[in-house]
């Protein structure tokens, strides 16, 4: 009897904390910077109105996550999808987004003010924000940067992976170094970032190389944003932010948004995923195309090297990892999340859809930080960058 009393017990006191963590993860604003779901599905024609089985976002789901304002992203690659360029590519992002919208319209909100995304929460829609992820998008031309700025983008990142003639990327700065005709922020670039402050559009410098992170903190007057990004120190990676980046964005005023892509969480599963793309996994490639066609090898080689990083998988502890380190760096005011939702082939273990925000809030407060703390962490600090930066 009184074992059955204690497993009562037991059940009585996760029950009444499970229902804690979801009341404060209910009150919170919770703030996503980035989500690529238009690209990698809209475009596709797939209907995000309703619940998908597949893909990891839709309506349906940011409202079961507890989801209430979303950035999302304009991506194009390095090739435009449009014999016109990457600027009519953006265009049609935003049009795709528009059209969501406009079918939803007691469930979204399309905001460009800081007043009506806070109008969209006191509604309980989801309020959709615009960021143009990379600048190649403006083609070199401040007239474009004004035209998106008039479609409703709010940030933008200076670059994607491809630098522009003005700005050059992580990945260049530090793979491709030797190459680069130039490093940092050109005189043009500079005119970008100021001109970005003078519409109201957040300077993100997810995906930059050092030399243009700093030249860009170095120029804005306003509040930046790293959209999607992690902490160096834990997973060293080239996308990822060391300490003085860090405490630069913290004087700043800015915010350092979480990537949840597993390969920027783990050094483990960034170091296999490198040795499966490179001569190891070239070499059982080789090994396996002697026997199948090229259609075959690739399903083949696909469905391995996903079993291969499964072990790999960080859990959602090691994501709460990197919000911990800059809390401890600088302060709980300078974090937020940035989940890549959508745009990334491999998440935490838990982590597998835009419903599962709340195993972030239970982490939190198994480690003990406060209510208050939560709430600047899932939303608050961005939503303070936003009121400073957008009109």
């Amino acid at each position: 009897m009184k074992l059955f009393l204690l497993f009562l017990l037991f059940l009585s006191v996760n029950f009444t904390q499970a229902q804690s963590i979801k009341k404060i993860h209910r009150k919170a604003i919770l703030v996503d910077t980035h989500n690529d779901v238009l690209s990698s599905s809209v475009l596709e024609g797939k209907d995000i109105s309703h619940r998908l089985t597949t893909g990891q976002s839709d309506l349906d789901r940011w409202e079961e996550g507890g989801v209430d304002v979303q950035f999302f992203s304009v991506w194009t690659d390095r090739t435009p999808r449009n014999k016109e360029g990457f600027f009519k590519d953006a265009n049609q992002e935003i049009d795709s987004l528009e059209i969501i919208v406009l079918r939803n319209p007691f469930r979204m909100s399309l905001a460009t003010t800081y007043k009506q995304v806070k109008k969209g929460i006191r509604q309980n829609k989801l309020v959709a924000l615009i960021g143009v992820e990379g600048g190649h998008m403006i083609e070199n031309d401040l007239n474009k940067l004004d035209s998106l700025y008039k479609r409703g983008m709010r940030y933008m990142t200076l670059t994607w992976n491809n630098s522009t003639h003005w700005a050059t990327s992580a990945m260049d700065e530090t793979q491709h170094a030797d190459s680069l005709p130039h490093k940092g922020l050109s005189d043009f670039g500079k005119q970008v970032v100021r001109r970005m402050n003078e519409l109201g559009v957040i300077v993100d410098l997810s995906h930059v190389g050092e030399q243009t992170f700093y030249d860009a903190i170095a120029t804005t007057s306003k509040p930046v944003l790293l959209s999607h990004s992690s902490v160096w120190n834990i997973c060293p990676v080239f996308r990822n932010v060391k300490d003085d980046q860090i405490k630069a964005v913290a004087k700043n005023g800015g915010v350092i948004c979480i990537n949840f892509y597993s390969g920027f969480l783990d050094s483990n599963f960034a170091r296999k995923m490198d040795q499966l793309e490179g001569t190891e996994g070239k070499r059982i490639k080789d090994s396996l195309g002697q026997n199948y066609d090229a259609a075959k090898l690739n399903e083949i080689w696909a469905k391995y090297f996903s079993n291969q990083l499964e072990p790999y998988r960080p859990t959602v502890s090691k994501l709460v990892d990197h919000i911990d380190y800059i809390v401890k760096l600088v302060g709980d005011g300078y974090v937020g999340i940035g989940s890549d939702f959508d745009g990334v082939s491999s998440l935490p273990v838990g982590m597998d859809d835009v419903t599962k925000y709340p195993l972030i809030t239970r982490e939190l407060k198994r480690r003990g930080y406060s209510n208050k703390s939560i709430k600047k962490i899932l939303g608050g600090n961005v939503m303070r960058v936003m009121k400073a930066d957008m009109k």
